[in-house]
């Protein structure tokens, strides 16, 4: 039995396996009634495990179950499960004894509930009526008022969780990027993003074994960080006992986008002043909604998974596409309408983990099969820093005559914080590499290992590589067979 950072990630992992083994088993099916055999299968009783009492901790089952198996609310794939959630009985804002019970009482007077009253010439904050807007620690001028967040309002790194009427948490969609940040950091398991396993043990079915059509399993290049105890090509042959025609690596579409990405980088840098690369997808949606004036200062290139996804359909026109990477935002970038033609279905690398177990896999005993032939710079596009290293050989490979002055930004505040300097032409840089995730795709919400080792795992893996740069990874494949544009406007 893998190891499990947490209760939370075991909880998911049980759910998705026992859905997988009951997909197998062909007993799997829709209804309420089997929801509850489910749960019962998973928390037996009599004693609960973690939660008050097995009741709740069975209901909570229950609807994790429901959002796997019918279609999320406005097909969204972060979502809140309210029986999940504690409602955190923190209380976000108190006055501290800093406070001089002052004259002025500003933090009574903007607050917009009248939930602050003042006590033997101290403030008070009134807990059931306070809506936690803030107000009052912005003005306090002695700071008394201390700030107490719960871990996933805190967690989200562009404010989009926040904390109901009734003390649930909920998520604003227009400002959410679908990082998954809040799914990894909430206690509770009460945040969760949509899983189509049973979508894609589906596809894999009715292709009657690839005969009716090919299902590739596209894998992203942080899988090197994900099985530490197993070689990398065993890793490749469980996936492909699944029941896939054939696995790819997305590193091969890394390939390709770097050596596009360093030809629109020369062309268009002059009239830009600076660019940012396009490859991960919570990024791309960080700019489009929150700095929606800087989008034309994003590279246009696909994802390398969109990339090579295309490739692979362009050889196979029969070909469907399922994506399996640490990445919750790859289940909303999918959907978009300018790329929607590649990829059919995205698995995280714990959904993958669940399913392997389900069909009683055992990694360790299975031969290897060859990785690819993507090259070092392609695979490190599973890393921090790995984008700038790709996109910089891949100019000079192609003998482009352009100055690349790399920023790496590790997360989402440091994006955030280069953007805004880039806005006012104070960026130390030409080329801004945004990654949502910190340590790059190896931190990914649903990787199952998020140490910074991830890093080494990931390059080493990149070293391992045949192939001596993008060029030769690519061989005789004419890229220009190949939309790798992407059309903002229509997304």
């Amino acid at each position: 039995m893998k190891h499990f950072d947490s209760n939370v990630e075991y909880i998911k992992y049980l759910v998705n396996k026992e859905i997988a083994s009951r997909f197998f088993q062909g007993t799997l099916t829709e209804q309420d009634e089997y929801y509850q055999d489910i749960a019962k299968s998973i928390i037996p009783g009599p004693k609960a495990i973690f939660r008050c009492c097995i009741y709740k901790e069975r209901h909570i089952i229950e609807d994790r179950v429901s959002l796997a198996l019918n279609p999320a609310k406005d097909d969204r794939v972060i979502n809140v499960l309210d029986s999940a959630c504690d409602e955190c009985p923190i209380d976000r804002f108190v006055v501290t004894e800093a406070c001089r019970g002052c004259l002025g009482h500003k933090c009574q007077e903007v607050c917009p509930k009248h939930a602050i009253t003042i006590v033997n010439h101290r403030s008070y904050i009134n807990q059931e009526i306070c809506i936690e807007c803030g107000r009052c620690k912005e003005v306090c001028p002695f700071n008394a008022i201390s700030e107490v967040k719960r871990p996933c309002v805190r967690a989200c790194p562009v404010s989009a969780v926040s904390v109901d009427d009734n003390r649930k948490s909920e998520i604003d969609h227009t400002k959410c990027v679908s990082c998954g940040s809040c799914v990894y950091q909430c206690p509770f398991g009460a945040i969760v993003d949509k899983t189509f396993i049973k979508d894609a043990l589906s596809l894999i079915k009715n292709s009657w074994n690839n005969t009716s059509y090919k299902v590739f399993a596209v894998v992203a290049p942080a899988i090197a960080s994900q099985f530490p105890e197993y070689k990398l090509g065993q890793v490749f042959t469980a996936i492909k006992n699944l029941g896939f025609y054939d696995i790819a690596e997305a590193a091969l579409g890394a390939d390709m986008v770097s050596l596009y990405e360093a030809k629109e980088f020369a062309e268009t840098i002059e009239e830009k002043g600076w660019k940012t690369s396009s490859c991960c997808p919570a990024f791309v949606d960080f700019v489009k909604r929150h700095y929606p004036q800087l989008m034309p200062h994003v590279s246009t290139a696909v994802s390398p998974m969109v990339a090579v996804s295309r490739m692979i359909k362009y050889q196979h026109p029969d070909a469907k596409i399922v994506f399996i990477g640490p990445c919750t935002a790859k289940k909303v970038e999918i959907k978009q309408n300018d790329i929607k033609d590649a990829v059919d279905i995205v698995l995280t690398f714990e959904e993958l983990q669940s399913v392997l177990d389900a069909r009683n896999i055992n990694i360790g005993t299975l031969e290897e099969m060859p990785l690819g032939n993507s090259s070092y710079y392609g695979r490190v596009f599973g890393r921090t820093g790995g984008v700038t290293e790709g996109v910089v050989q891949a100019k000079e490979i192609q003998n482009i005559d352009v100055e690349i002055h790399p920023v790496r930004c590790n997360g989402l505040d440091e994006c955030a914080k280069a953007l805004r300097l880039a806005s006012v032409g104070k960026l130390n840089g030409n080329f801004i590499e945004g990654m949502a995730c910190k340590n790059g795709c190896t931190g990914g919400a649903s990787s199952m290992c998020h140490t910074t080792k991830g890093i080494n795992d990931v390059t080493q893996y990149g070293k391992s590589a045949t192939s001596a740069n993008s060029l030769e990874a690519l061989g005789d494949f004419d890229l220009s067979l190949i939309n790798m544009e992407r059309d903002y406007d229509n997304a």
